[in-house]
């Protein structure tokens, strides 16, 4: 029976073997063949559809997304709007996460800025995390 094994598949793919029986039992990988001692064969097109999903994952798409997009790519005659529109929800996530981000990183550059290095009693950083208020913005 040609094929490889999940450790070369893993290896092949860049993940970890427990990955690749995790997407097994959600669906994302089918069941692999087997051979007459019940070890797992994969062919070439286990590899593709696995680094299909190790980048999707990557890129930071969501398991519902990943399987929505592998059932888009199974049947590639279908039209590729979904794609686009999962594609742009993602982005606007994205883009959502950077914003916080940026918030963030502004608010903790002014709590190290105003630090005097002193004692902890007189510590901005500590005077703000302790409370709320003198955050320059609302985090939710």
């Amino acid at each position: 029976m040609p094929g490889i094994s999940i450790g070369r598949l893993a290896k092949a793919a860049d993940v970890k073997v427990p990955t690749i029986r995790f997407y097994e039992q959600i669906g994302l990988m089918p069941k692999p063949d087997r051979t007459d001692s019940d070890q797992r064969v994969y062919g070439d097109a286990a590899v593709r559809r696995l680094r299909f999903i190790r980048h999707a994952r990557q890129l930071g798409f969501d398991i519902k997304d990943i399987e929505a997009l592998l059932g888009l790519a199974d049947h590639p005659n279908m039209p590729c709007g979904e794609a686009d529109r999962i594609a742009q929800s993602h982005l606007t996530a994205v883009d959502e996460k950077i914003a916080q981000l940026t918030r963030l990183r502004e608010e903790l550059s002014r709590m190290t800025a105003n630090c005097s290095l002193g004692l902890a009693a007189d510590c901005k950083v500590i005077e703000v995390l302790s409370d709320h208020g003198l955050c320059q913005e609302e985090r939710h």
